[in-house]
């Protein structure tokens, strides 16, 4: 090998190491951070439980968004997929009917929704987001019900519009749409799982 290609080379190798030591590491989801070194403990104190890996923890969210009319119109299906990707930073999957139902003129394949499934530090961010910046911003917003629970400690809740994300621009919607949103736990009872969202800040209301 010459002492050029020998010089490229390091080079190459130090251009890289510099690039490495340039790049900013990921900050954790400040909510996640807060399960852990907050609430967690909170809870394993509460419920007494033995072992750390009975504490509950969240392991997805799925955001839902119904489009009826998508079967008479076929764009749509268009706006609620772009709506639901700019609220969650992820792709949605658009749902299809499973089998066809001449009086709403539904027919098989026809698509008529579009879902979001969260895992990871996007969960976290969009929960994050949800409780601090959307949930607020509903007018006479009195809180959520604390009943919506699976009876597994899985609560889902509906949300009449796409306008309470800060980012969505209104000019630029053709329609309301609601939504809702599953946040699935490990919690094995109702109990459980009202006690985690409500130590994440979800906003229950008092009955």
């Amino acid at each position: 090998m010459s002492a050029t290609t020998t010089e490229q080379s390091g080079g190459g190798r130090e251009a890289r190491g510099r690039e490495q030591q340039s790049a900013p590491e990921r900050v954790p989801p400040r909510l996640k951070e807060r399960y852990h070194s907050e609430i967690a403990p909170a809870l394993r104190e509460e419920f007494e439980y033995a072992n750390v890996m009975q504490v509950p923890a969240l392991v997805k969210i799925s955001v839902n968004m119904g489009v009826g009319d998508a079967a008479r119109d076929a764009k749509l299906i268009e706006g609620a997929v772009k709506d639901l990707a700019i609220i969650t930073g992820q792709k949605p999957a658009v749902a299809r009917a499973k089998k066809s139902i001449a009086q709403f003129k539904l027919r098989e394949g026809m698509p008529i929704g579009a879902h979001v499934t969260l895992r990871g530090d996007r969960m976290w961010e969009f929960l994050d987001r949800l409780l601090t910046l959307a949930l607020p911003r509903i007018r006479d917003f009195r809180g959520l019900s604390d009943r919506q629970f699976d009876g597994r400690g899985n609560y889902t809740f509906g949300l009449t519009e796409q306008l309470m994300f800060h980012e969505i621009n209104p000019d630029q919607v053709d329609r309301q749409r609601g939504m809702d949103v599953t946040v699935v736990t490990t919690a094995t009872t109702d109990d459980e799982g009202r006690a985690l969202l409500r130590r994440l800040g979800f906003p229950f209301r008092e009955n």
